[in-house]
């Protein structure tokens, strides 16, 4: 009986020693398992922003191209038009467009023009000498083929 007792007292100890540990464990794993998810969202928020602004930037860029009366002014409104696309999402300073014509001159009737968008998304929450070493952007490209109306006046 006394041997019985003694076991008790000792369980009973052990145990008083481990209250309150559970709320310590789960806090530091929620933590743990948290910030990894929560960078994850992020970066893939972020990318998916500037997947949907080269799409929109590209679009636009080739659109108003080919509404121009000539070359030059197109070149200047797929430029704007590409820079309003990139600041919505606010990737103004990485961000460009470039188009091409598949033919001369560019604004031929039924002429296709290329325009391509291209984003450089920074990685959220690098350090600077960590990016110095490791690669820290992705780059987003989207490719919009506009053709030239058929019957337009220039």
């Amino acid at each position: 009986m006394l041997a019985h007792l003694a076991h008790r007292r000792s369980r009973d100890q052990h145990a008083a020693a481990d209250d309150g540990r559970a709320i310590i464990e789960f806090i530091f794993l929620g933590v743990l398992l948290l910030l990894p998810l929560t960078y994850l969202v992020l970066t893939a928020a972020r990318i998916q922003a500037a997947s949907f602004s080269a799409s929109l930037a590209g679009r636009e860029a080739g659109r108003a191209f080919v509404t121009a009366r000539s070359e030059d002014e197109g070149l200047a409104r797929a430029r704007a038009a590409a820079s309003l696309a990139f600041g919505d999402f606010s990737f103004d300073q990485r961000a460009g467009v470039a188009v091409t014509c598949d033919g001369t001159p560019c604004l031929r009737p039924e002429g296709a023009v290329t325009s391509v968008a291209t984003i450089e998304v920074q990685l959220p929450l690098v350090p600077d000498f960590i990016a110095d070493h490791v690669p820290s952007s992705v780059t987003v490209t989207s490719t919009h083929v506009a053709s030239v109306d058929r019957f337009v006046a220039r």
